[in-house]
């Protein structure tokens, strides 16, 4: 079996050679040299660079991605006929993803052993896999070949699924950016109590086309065709598919996409967010090296990290900014040094006037009201000993912000404003679910009615229909409150619903930027064409045609980052010149598209650069 979380299921006391070595030792009594040598052997058959140098690695020594094969790697020492892969891909990039599954795919071929992936990711099952079986509340409720499902799904469970994806809505949408698209759709209510008795359909009290008859009795498994299973009694049609479900079903969407709310009727064409007013963040040339140190007692600098290298880009009051880029890019860091938890090494952070990389400790503190984080794991940003109430009252506590009877009655408004009940004050943080603690941790963020909330891979590690819900809701509290996003995420497909600019970033480096669409449908860098390439869809012709495209090779250390442009070790464009000369950023539209490439994937039109500061522009 192969894991969801390779840096939790290794042991860090254990070489990574060990670790594999030890099923082979205990499964088929081989001696520790001979295991040793099968762990190298298929330590090389997962592509693991170096095999022999990396078996007596450990795990934090390696990336998520080296982590990933090396799980697989365990699974496969004994030769098994079938893999288990229990959400392989969750916590890593997409350009990893894309590695790790193809890899699977191929040793699944070359060994000819049976593959079980499970996922909630539809993209990755439209690629990956020859049938499908969607589950809900324990049940199998549709279970057909893969292409089968997907063009013409017939469970109501599986169809309210690939309504809320975002790309749906961002390809659907007439007008650009993200007051074009369409509000997602999301599954109503809570999946059910599975500890009691239930009857009828288990879909039923969430289903919009849900009657009588499916709440007295369960529908059983049936298939009119003997290849396509369904467990309904209303199963879609083509009068009920698609858009037309979608239009029937807005008017049963939940406010806020919460059980506990009141049903209201949703314009899908409302705008998504104001027009974007005035700059509220300015990021001039942003610095950010991390030293790396030798010796246990007598510590000495051997080398820096470049995680951010002379970043500026600027984001309008009002409007979202998306930073997107593989794990390791510095996007993160960028968020940190914004909100203050790391200081910068250069530059400056202009937040509606004032310079917080200048700022001292208190007068941060004192600034912390204005920007706020929404943190990717929001469990874990939570302390499991404070009750909810106590949580959301901190920074008002901090801040001094109000009595103690204001400051409650402040967490019960915001605690209905995000969509969940004021009992939930009373509760601890492992009493929620995974979309209701993201919610808590919007809250949090919005407490103290900051003008800029910094969003740290917000939706990462949701399934589909959460995701949507957060989405949603994080767009409507921008409309209402005049927010300001950063929206920090490694999916292009999310970024692209959510924000009005994207800003691309490789390695330390900010590589393209502009208007969402621009960028996301006619991109300049190689890079950004290599992102969305590699983005899963959820159509398994489009999925399987674009096989071999993407980003290829692995990230180079940001220790010592290549010279020149820091993508030409993986760019199938690069030349001589991009050795030995850093591209500028440069513009190829007047609507403020940059791109720093020597070799661009379009010719740039005959435009200047926006003026420094401007929403779309990164000046050097």
């Amino acid at each position: 079996m192969v894991f969801q979380d390779p840096l939790t299921s290794l042991n860090p006391t254990m070489t990574i050679g060990d670790q594999i070595a030890e099923s082979v030792r205990v499964h088929r009594g081989a001696s520790r040299q001979a295991a040793l040598e099968r762990a190298i052997e298929v330590l090389g058959l997962v592509g693991m660079p170096r095999p022999a140098e990396r078996v007596s690695n450990y795990p934090h020594q390696l990336s998520g991605g080296m982590r990933q094969r090396v799980m697989i790697a365990m699974a496969l020492a004994c030769e098994p006929k079938l893999l288990i892969a229990d959400e392989p891909t969750t916590a890593l990039d997409v350009t990893i993803q894309k590695q790790i599954l193809e890899l699977i795919d191929s040793l699944r071929q070359r060994l000819g052993m049976a593959v079980i992936l499970v996922t909630h990711d539809l993209g990755v099952i439209a690629g990956h896999t020859d049938r499908v079986a969607v589950m809900y509340a324990g049940r199998i409720v549709e279970l057909a070949p893969t292409p089968a499902l997907f063009a013409k799904p017939r469970h109501r469970y599986t169809e309210a699924l690939l309504e809320a994806l975002p790309e749906k809505a961002a390809a659907s949408s007439a007008a650009p950016g993200p007051s074009g698209a369409g509000r997602l759709y999301s599954i109503p209510g809570q999946p059910p109590d599975l500890t009691s008795p239930l009857t009828g359909c288990r879909f039923a009290p969430r289903c919009r086309y849900s009657r009588d008859e499916c709440r007295a009795d369960e529908p059983s498994l049936t298939n009119p065709d003997f290849t396509h299973f369904f467990r309904c009694f209303f199963p879609v049609d083509e009068r009920t598919s698609g858009a037309a479900a979608g239009a029937a079903g807005a008017e049963e969407q939940i406010s806020r996409d919460s059980p506990a709310e009141r049903p209201e009727e949703i314009s899908a064409a409302a705008p998504a967010s104001p027009r974007p007013g005035g700059e509220l963040l300015v990021v001039s040339h942003l610095v950010k090296g991390f030293g790396v140190t030798a010796g246990a007692v007598l510590q000495r600098r051997v080398g820096q990290v470049s995680a951010v290298a002379d970043v500026s880009f600027a984001i309008p009051a009002g409007s979202t900014f998306g930073l997107v880029g593989e794990s390791g890019c510095g996007k993160t860091t960028i968020g940190r040094l914004i909100v203050g938890l790391e200081r910068a090494s250069g530059g400056s952070i202009v937040l509606g006037g004032r310079d917080l990389a200048a700022l001292s400790g208190r007068e941060r503190r004192r600034q912390a009201r204005v920007v706020q984080m929404m943190f990717q794991d929001s469990y874990a940003s939570m302390d499991p000993r404070m009750r909810v109430g106590t949580i959301l009252r901190e920074p008002l506590v901090i801040q001094r912000d109000g009595n103690g009877a204001s400051q409650r009655s402040r967490v019960t408004a915001m605690l209905s404003e995000v969509g969940l009940p004021a009992s939930a004050a009373e509760r601890y943080p492992h009493e929620f679910s995974g979309g209701q603690r993201q919610r808590l941790g919007l809250a949090r963020a919005l407490m103290l009615r900051p003008s800029l909330i910094v969003a740290d891979e917000p939706v990462s590690a949701l399934d589909v229909s959460i995701q949507a819900q957060i989405l949603n809701l994080m767009r409507e509290l921008q409309r209402e409150h005049g927010l300001t996003y950063l929206f920090i995420s490694h999916d292009l497909s999310v970024v692209r619903y959510m924000a009005d600019t994207i800003g691309v970033m490789y390695l330390g480096k900010l590589v393209e930027t502009g208007p969402a669409d621009a960028v996301y449908g006619a991109p300049a860098h190689p890079y950004t064409k290599g992102l969305i390439d590699t983005v899963p869809v959820a159509d398994p012709v489009a999925e399987r045609a674009k096989r071999h495209e993407g980003v290829a090779g692995e990230l180079p250390s940001a220790l010592e980052p290549p010279s020149g442009c820091r993508f030409r070790t993986r760019c199938p464009r690069a030349q001589e010149l991009c050795a030995t000369t850093e591209p500028p950023l440069r513009p190829f539209t007047s609507t403020g598209h940059l791109a720093a490439c020597h070799f661009p994937l379009r010719e740039p039109q005959a435009a200047q650069v926006p003026a420094a500061g401007s929403s779309s522009s990164s000046a050097p």
